[in-house]
This record gives C-alpha cells, sequence and structure tokens, in this order.
C-alpha cells in the first residue's frame, strides 16, 4: 500500500506579507500577458493548452472538479502583484505568503463584496490551486522546466457564526521571482478591470506587452494570435470575435484595426494618442465607487508588516491549519493532454462568450446555464 507523505505548510516556514494598502496602482507580470496561461471562457474548461513557441514550451492542465484558472481568475494574481511591488516602493518587505481581507482583493478588482461574491472567490482560489503548469520559460542554467499552481495553499478565517474576516494564500515561487524582478512587471490600466470579454482581456494584456506606447504598434497575424490564445473556438469564430471587438474598440488606452497583406488578415495595435493618459506613467487609484477607504494611505504606513488591525485576525500563536478541501492533489499530472490548436467540439467551441456578454465575477456561468 502507498503512503502519501504528508508535509508542513509552506506557511509555518515563510514570514507573512500582510496587506495593509488598498490604493497600490495595478501592475501585471510579462510572462502571464502574451503566452496562453488561462482559459478564456467562462464555461468550466478541463482540455489542456499545450503552446510552444521559439522554444519556449506552456502547458496547462486542468482538474474536472474545479476546471482550468480562468483569465477573470488570474485578477488575483495582478492583485497580488500590485500589492507586492508598492510595499516595495515604500520600502517594505514582502513575501510569497500573503494576509489580507477579502474586502481589500474584491474592492481593488471592481467587485461587488457580498456573500454571492466571496462565495466565487474562493471558487476562483480552488481553480488558481488546482491548475497545473509546466513551462520552459526563466529557466536555469540546469533547470529546463518549472510545475507548479498559481497558488500553492490558501485559507480562509471565519468567525463563529461562518462570516469571512480574513484570507492568506502562498503565491509560488516562480511567480513571486518574475514580480520582484521590476525589469517582468509593467503597469496596467485599472479600466482593464471593466472589460467584459475573455478574448477582450487577453487582448488587451497581449496589447501592453508587445505594443506599449511605440507610435507604430504592434501587427499580429490573426491565426498567430489564435495560437497564441489557447483559445477553443476555431479560428473562423475567434476572426469573428476580433472584428468585433476592433469595431467597439474597447481596449484602454489602444485602438485597433484589421489590416490585410494579400490573404492574410492582420490586427494592428496602436496606442491611442490623447485620448487617455499613458499608462506607463502614474497610473490612477485602484478606485471603483465602493472602494474608498480600503487600508490606510501610503502617509500613514509606518510598519506594513505589524498592522494591528490585520495582525488580530491571525494570532501568530494559532495559526490554522491547512485547506484540505481544496487541495485536491494539485501537483498532480496525469490527465490525457489535448492540443489547444486542435478545432474543438461544437459544444467547447460554445464554450467562450459572446463579445458583449456581460460580465460574471470569477468567470461563473450565468444562473439557468449548466
Amino acid at each position: 500500500m502507498s503512503r502519501r507523505l504528508i508535509t508542513a505548510s509552506e506557511r509555518s516556514k515563510l514570514d507573512p506579507f500582510i496587506v495593509a494598502t488598498g490604493d497600490a496602482s495595478p501592475r501585471d507580470q510579462r510572462d502571464l500577458m502574451e503566452r496562453p496561461f488561462f482559459s478564456l471562457a467562462k464555461a468550466r474548461r478541463t482540455a489542456p493548452i499545450l503552446y510552444e513557441s521559439a522554444g519556449v514550451r506552456v502547458e496547462v492542465y486542468a482538474v474536472p472538479e474545479h476546471g482550468m484558472a480562468t483569465i477573470w481568475d488570474a485578477d488575483v494574481l495582478i492583485w497580488a502583484a500590485s500589492q507586492i511591488v508598492e510595499a516595495e516602493n515604500l520600502g517594505f518587505k514582502t513575501s510569497r505568503f500573503l494576509r489580507f481581507t477579502p474586502y481589500q482583493l474584491l474592492t481593488a478588482i471592481g467587485r461587488q463584496t457580498g456573500a454571492r461574491d466571496y462565495k466565487l472567490l474562493k471558487g476562483a482560489l480552488a481553480r488558481l490551486q488546482s491548475t497545473v503548469i509546466r513551462t520552459t520559460i526563466r529557466h536555469g542554467e540546469h533547470w529546463r522546466r518549472h510545475q507548479f499552481s498559481w497558488i500553492n495553499e490558501w485559507e480562509e478565517c471565519t468567525t463563529r457564526d461562518g462570516r469571512v474576516e480574513g484570507m492568506e494564500f502562498v503565491l509560488p515561487d516562480w511567480f513571486y521571482r518574475g514580480v520582484i524582478d521590476r525589469s517582468l512587471v509593467l503597469a496596467i490600466d485599472p479600466a482593464y478591470f471593466r472589460l467584459t470579454g475573455g478574448i477582450e482581456r487577453w487582448l488587451y494584456r497581449v496589447a501592453r506587452k508587445h505594443a506599449g506606447r511605440q507610435p507604430k504598434g504592434w501587427l499580429f497575424e490573426i491565426a498567430h494570435l489564435h495560437e497564441k490564445s489557447g483559445s477553443l473556438v476555431r479560428i473562423s469564430d475567434f476572426a469573428i470575435q476580433i472584428r468585433r471587438i476592433a469595431a467597439r474598440q474597447p481596449l484602454p488606452g489602444y485602438r485597433l484595426r484589421i489590416e490585410c497583406q494579400g490573404r492574410r488578415e492582420m490586427l494592428r495595435i496602436l496606442p491611442a494618442h490623447l485620448s487617455t493618459a499613458p499608462v506607463d506613467g502614474a497610473v490612477e487609484t485602484l478606485g471603483t465607487s465602493h472602494a474608498n477607504g480600503i487600508g490606510i494611505s501610503h502617509a500613514a504606513l509606518s510598519g506594513l508588516r505589524t498592522h494591528e488591525p490585520q495582525l488580530t485576525l491571525w494570532p501568530e500563536t494559532a495559526i490554522p491549519g491547512l485547506n484540505l478541501e481544496s487541495n485536491s492533489e494539485s501537483n498532480s499530472c496525469s490527465w490525457p493532454a489535448r492540443s489547444a490548436d486542435k478545432p474543438a467540439s461544437p459544444a467547447a467551441q460554445a464554450s467562450e462568450p459572446p463579445a458583449r456578454q456581460p460580465s460574471l465575477p470569477f468567470g461563473r456561468k450565468p444562473r439557468g446555464k449548466r
């Protein structure tokens, strides 16, 4: 009989980074912006993503219980990166082990804070933990491939009546190192969180990474974009959605233009001059109408990691146990592979929403649809 090795929680070995500010400018990790690491559909996806280009390989696997982490779930990682960079800019020590209140996270990324939203947040954390990534990006001299999940472990702190007061999670070392290396982080427009479609959210990240503020922008072949997206829709349907997005021009700070070169359809991404402030400059506060009063102001920061109201949620002498419910073999990788470039079944092709479909928190499907 085989025995499962039980290891100690990483949290017992790491100093906690206690999030005490809510006005960090949003920042994204470069490697996540240009390659297919997330599902672009709100419907549950279990088909893996297999992508290789210029010697770089990305594999993303999901378990049927939770499905693959979505591009809406990735807002959690954007928020975490933003908080880490902001704290380090202020001279405070950070860690892969984050402690925070759900209210801080949800309001910062433009979500509501009702009971349903807290439940959806927990679903996002479960998908981030159970999704397994294998990649050769940023490999060392002797290490060729990294395997990890977006969140190593997470837990919530609740009152006796079940009210969630605090959360904590541990980020993987691969992601954390990509955040503390400032050359691998880019500021993004806060309006990104208001983009409703999965493809347009992904397209904004591609635009921010490649076009930046270059006067001539960046030119992509639609077929190449389809491959980079990891989308399960047919390339013809993907091209239709790109044309619709270009017609609506929803990307903050960028304009899209469809061009043709012979029989090849191209998309040119251009900075929107004079229409918005450059996102490389002072990015506006992560503001929504209900986000005021999160944490404390920069002027009042004196000891980010010893903010008393936060510490009372997690007594150092009684750190809660592991969240075993969501820790379902997240490092196992025994699912059948399927190429993301292979045409999907009609049911899978229909899993991505039309460009105008209203956004639902963390990729949840509309009620009544299962």
